[in-house]
């Protein structure tokens, strides 16, 4: 079944963001579970996402490219939606869902008329990052989870290791675990970082 395309959407508006520059916010009350957008823009290839910003400024952080899987990116910077206005929170009150090589943006609870939309980017490490890739990719959602980077997964200082006590467990009989038999729907890698 082909789902239909949402390029627009009755729940949402597009006005100046506290968070950064235009956000998305409520245009009414969002129920919990609701798709609320689709991310659209220009499918291209990775390697044609590298060149079309091989001179992008590393320092940088704007960007509207969406990984949908090994061989797509979407580009909301060339024919994209309001989709791409939707900012970073690392607690954020949507999620993106990839259905049929599309990306969804669907509420993860009640999102009240005039609120602002966010979800986790999720913007992947690379092993050439500038020393300061954090502050590039600072995060401003001010929640109070806020890891303060749009980067996955957050540089945790090392901790050093305990030695680990051995204690002997009583055994007892494992009763055998029941799989869950509802296919759980993959989620976006939020975003890509150039």
């Amino acid at each position: 079944m082909t789902i239909p395309e949402m390029r627009t959407s009755r729940w949402i508006e597009v006005r100046e963001s506290p968070i950064h520059g235009s956000g998305v916010f409520a245009a009414r009350r969002i129920p919990k579970g609701t798709r609320v957008i689709e991310y659209l823009g220009d499918r291209i290839t990775h390697k044609e996402a590298d060149d079309r910003y091989e001179d992008h400024d590393p320092s940088d952080n704007h960007t509207f490219l969406f990984i949908v899987d090994r061989r797509t990116v979407i580009d909301a910077g060339v024919n994209g939606n309001a989709a791409r206005f939707i900012n970073h929170s690392c607690d954020g009150n949507c999620t993106s869902v990839i259905e049929q090589r599309r990306v969804f943006i669907e509420s993860t609870r009640v999102i009240e008329k005039g609120e602002e939309l966010g979800y986790d980017y999720e913007i992947g490490r690379e092993k050439d990052d500038p020393e300061n890739v954090d502050e590039i990719f600072a995060c401003r959602c001010g929640s109070p989870k806020c890891r303060g980077t749009m980067l996955y997964p957050a540089e945790k200082p090392a901790k050093k290791k305990k030695a680990k006590k051995k204690v002997a467990k009583k055994k007892t009989a494992k009763r055998p675990v029941k799989k869950p038999t509802k296919k759980k729907t993959r989620r976006a890698k939020g975003g890509r970082g150039r």
